[in-house]
Parts: structure tokens; sequence; C-alpha cells
């Protein structure tokens, strides 16, 4: 019974990793260029601003995907002192 869960925490793991891959990729860049890094942009590197729209949900969406990845990681490892 113990290795049909590993097994099948092991292709969740692998399927939350590729969602979690991808959901990186899609979220906004917050750069405006190469160029602003040596020049000092429009000096926001310091200033916080609220995410909205596709950007929180991006964000959030992502914080959920480590949180499970991290609780499966977790489940597999206790899984396999076993």
């Amino acid at each position: 019974m113990e290795k049909v869960i590993y097994n099948v925490l092991i292709v969740v793991m692998l399927i939350v990793s590729v969602l979690l891959v991808v959901s990186i990729f899609m979220q906004p860049s917050k750069q405006d260029g190469a160029a602003d890094a040596f020049s000092g942009g429009t000096g926001e590197l310091f200033e916080r601003r609220k995410a909205r729209g596709f950007e929180a949900i991006m964000q959030r969406f992502t914080a959920i995907m480590i949180g499970l990845w991290l609780v499966i990681g977790f489940a597999l490892v206790v899984l396999s002192t076993k």
C-alpha cells in the first residue's frame, strides 16, 4: 500500500513541478530593461506596489504550487524512510 501511495505522490510531484515552472514563466516581468539597471532607471527599485489582476492571480497560484510541492516532498521523504 505504501508503495502505491509513494508512486502516486511521485506522479503528483512531477505534475506540480511542471505547473510550477509554467506559472513562474507566465508571471509578468518586473524589469523595464537592461539599460535601466545601469542608468538608474526610474528610481522604483525599493518601491513596493501591490499586484493586481493577472499578476496577483499568478503570484497566488505560484505560492500555492510551492507550498504543495514542499508538502508532497516532505511526504515523499517520510515515506522513503519506511
